[in-house]
């Protein structure tokens, strides 16, 4: 997760934490509009997590299409030089076994190449995932939180106003 998001997390905690404390409760007074902005800097922040995502899945295209591109250009080598080869009488037997090499040993570190690239990514993109999955549980929490803070206020506000109207009937 981006440190700045982390930082902002932490400091609406601290806004939380630091609040004024009811008498007699664990209920704390928050100033709602300080809680709001650091919810939209959050907001803000959010985006380049998932742009940071993009960028990862873009490389790992990038990554597969460039072992691509070397093993299509190893398999030309080796038809080349297996041409070559044929055209020379003398070592005509020779440059059969040679190209079938050749060829095989393209074959396999292309492949070599393809699983690694795409093992890459997805070890990239996974850790991609966990990272917002924990972004995720975390502004829930938080947003829990924040919900769980306004009900108890305005419990305690609806009662404070019930006494208010029983002391005024007296």
């Amino acid at each position: 997760m981006d440190d700045t998001v982390l930082k902002l997390l932490e400091e609406l905690e601290q806004v939380v934490d630091e609040g004024r404390s009811s008498p007699f409760s664990n209920k704390v007074q928050v100033d709602k509009d300080e809680i709001f902005e650091i919810i939209d800097e959050i907001k803000m922040k959010l985006p380049n997590e998932i742009k940071q995502s993009k960028w990862v899945i873009e490389e790992r295209n990038k990554i597969l299409v460039d072992a691509q591109k070397e093993a299509d250009e190893m398999l030309k080598e080796a038809e080349v030089r297996l041409g070559k080869l044929v055209e020379e009488h003398a070592v005509t037997k020779k440059a059969y076994e040679q190209a079938s090499e050749i060829m095989e040993a393209s074959k396999k570190s292309a492949k070599e190449m393809r699983l690694g690239a795409i093992e890459y990514a997805d070890d990239v993109m996974g850790v991609a995932e966990q990272r917002l999955r924990e972004m995720q549980d975390t502004i829930e929490q938080e947003n829990q939180k924040i919900i769980e803070f306004f009900r108890e206020n305005i419990n305690v506000i609806f009662e404070n106003r019930q006494e208010l109207k029983g002391v005024k009937k007296d």
